[in-house]
């Protein structure tokens, strides 16, 4: 052991470097640990609003989106297929869309906001498989109906509405879910009108 006096000024310079080496190494353990909280970006995405352009769609044509992992139908449906919609509402099983399917916005006739555009789930509400868009040739599912959906797993059909006929697995309308116009071309899927 020495006899020379203790140098207080390195003392305290050798603490305080060694308080701020730790107090780094806590901050650099941390940041990652409380990162790790947070949700994925794919977490985030599977609830994520989808824009999609429907400016481009023809009439009668139908376009698929991707939301929150199921597909999204989006048809822009020709004014003889909206004026024709009430002409088969006696062969519907809930013609008025009575059971919740639909946001508020969208509990009428046409099931959409705007009547040219029917957005929905194309998911069966039977067993969940996807119903194929018939334009043209669904009278030979259903007579005197010339558009629609039928799904193929186990025969439901569907109008160009979304709404099930009677007579088939199928106990509900398809879903239509949360959506609105930021314009004239963009729909957003996830985001209700009132919301938007």
């Amino acid at each position: 052991m020495s006899n020379e006096p203790v140098n207080n000024g390195r003392r305290r310079f050798l603490t305080a470097a060694t308080a701020v080496v730790g107090g780094v190494g806590v901050v650099g353990a941390a940041v990652p640990f409380i990162a790790s909280w947070n949700p994925s970006a794919r977490a985030k995405a599977a609830g994520a609003p989808v824009e999609v352009n429907v400016g481009k769609i023809q009439p009668g044509q139908l376009i698929r989106a991707e939301w929150r992992g199921k597909p999204v139908y989006v048809v822009r449906r020709t004014e003889k297929t909206v004026n024709d919609l009430a002409k088969h509402d006696d062969q519907l099983r809930d013609p008025n869309s009575e059971k919740a399917q639909q946001p508020a916005y969208a509990t009428n006739a046409y099931r959409s906001i705007k009547p040219e555009f029917l957005v929905a789930l194309g998911v069966c509400t039977h067993l969940g498989c996807a119903p194929t868009h018939h334009g043209g040739d669904f009278a030979e599912f259903v007579e005197g109906v010339p558009n629609g959906f039928y799904c193929p797993c186990h025969g439901s059909k569907f109008d160009m509405a979304g709404r099930v006929f009677q007579g088939v697995p199928a106990p509900l309308n398809l879903v239509v879910p949360e959506h609105s116009f930021t314009s004239d071309d963009i729909l957003l899927i996830g985001v209700g009108q009132g919301d938007a």
